[in-house]
């Protein structure tokens, strides 16, 4: 859960320094921003290759170099003096988050028994949604207090007791034998639904959310500082809904992930209906970021179960997707924006959500026997 927690603030904390780095390196904010959209494109390219080339190697062995690329990575970033230094430490973070949830995932679900796998994947999932809570708000305060590269060192502290962690305790085992190497109802066609499924969702969560900050303040009318309470609040929605739907993966699974891909669409086509009543869009908004999170969560807990082979290759696919998704997201409403404003971006991905529920729902022909 540490490592998660600190492995999801280190994808997203340059989003609160964007000025700082900018103005320390001498480059353009938006150059700084390709740091995020690669780091995505990133993951989503690497994901699945890197899990066929690790795929026999311990998974004690795996996460303990990809916690110690993350360690470097972040001593890198923090030392860093050039944009190109910082962009190698942020290709070295990309490439371990591209490989830690396809091999956290069964890795931590195997230590224990199926019917309790899911409360494991929603606590490992509660914990990198913290790190929109209070991680990457914490970072950005630490970063304007003193320098923006002493959250990456902090970072880099925390990866580091993470690695210790489970180098001294987690059991060394050969991949293939482990308890949840492979899914429990291994079921090709449900593994293409929900990986279609997810790669929509988040291409329509992302056509809005990354436009969210315009959108508040010149549809919903909100102040500056009333929108960072927001986005706050909008964090801590999400984990909410983790909570809550790990509580639930266990006992119904499929209902869990479709409930929270009908609830994203809800909240998305909402805003573009009534985000211009300040009270509507606050409600619209808490549906959208409870369900953000129980979408990527719920889809990993069913790459577990249906997994056609390895669960970890499944879980990379799933992670390459909806990281594929993201950036797809994110350009389209760039598309979007100068042709119908920032509520036609959240119309376009509301519909698209709208679209990965129509294929959860579709009518699957019965299994041969």
């Amino acid at each position: 859960m540490l490592a998660a927690f600190t492995i999801n603030t280190a994808e997203n904390l340059p989003i609160g320094l964007l000025e700082l780095i900018s103005e320390s390196l001498r480059v353009s904010v938006s150059a700084v921003g390709l740091l995020v959209t690669g780091y995505g494109v990133t993951v989503a390219v690497a994901s699945v290759p890197l899990a066929q080339v690790t795929r026999a190697v311990p998974r004690r062995h795996v996460l303990t170099g990809l916690l110690a690329a993350l360690v470097v990575s972040g001593l890198i970033a923090s030392l860093a003096n050039s944009y190109w230094l910082l962009f190698v430490a942020r290709l070295m973070t990309a490439l371990a988050q591209a490989l830690f949830w396809a091999v956290m995932g069964p890795t931590a679900v195997g230590l224990f028994a199926p019917e309790v796998r899911g409360r494991v994947v929603g606590a490992l999932s509660a914990a990198g949604s913290l790190a929109l809570v209070l991680g990457v708000p914490a970072g950005t305060w630490l970063g304007h207090q003193i320098e923006w590269p002493v959250p990456f060192a902090v970072l880099a502290g925390l990866g580091l007791i993470s690695l210790m962690t489970i180098a001294a305790l987690l059991p060394t085992s050969r991949p293939e034998a482990e308890p949840a190497a492979y899914g429990r109802d291994p079921d090709a066609r449900r593994f293409k639904i929900v990986l279609v499924a997810g790669a929509l969702s988040a291409t329509g969560a992302f056509a809005g959310f990354t436009y969210l900050v315009k959108f508040l303040r010149e549809v919903s009318g909100f102040a500056p500082s009333t929108i960072s309470v927001l986005l706050l609040a909008f964090g801590a929605a999400c984990l909410v809904g983790v909570s809550i739907t790990g509580a639930l993966l266990d006992r119904s699974p499929h209902a869990a992930l479709t409930t929270a891909v009908a609830t994203q669409a809800v909240g998305m086509l909402g805003l573009y209906v009534a985000g211009s009543d300040q009270i509507a869009a606050v409600v619209f908004l808490m549906l959208m970021g409870g369900a953000l999170g129980p979408i990527f969560m719920t889809t990993q807990n069913e790459m577990l179960r249906c997994a056609p082979g390895r669960t970890d290759i499944a879980l990379a696919a799933n992670s390459g997707a909806y990281n594929a998704g993201i950036a797809a997201g994110a350009a389209l409403g760039g598309l979007v924006l100068p042709l119908a404003d920032v509520r036609g971006a959240f119309l376009t991905g509301g519909l698209l959500t709208v679209g990965a529920y129509a294929v959860l729902c579709g009518k699957q022909p019965p299994r041969s026997r």
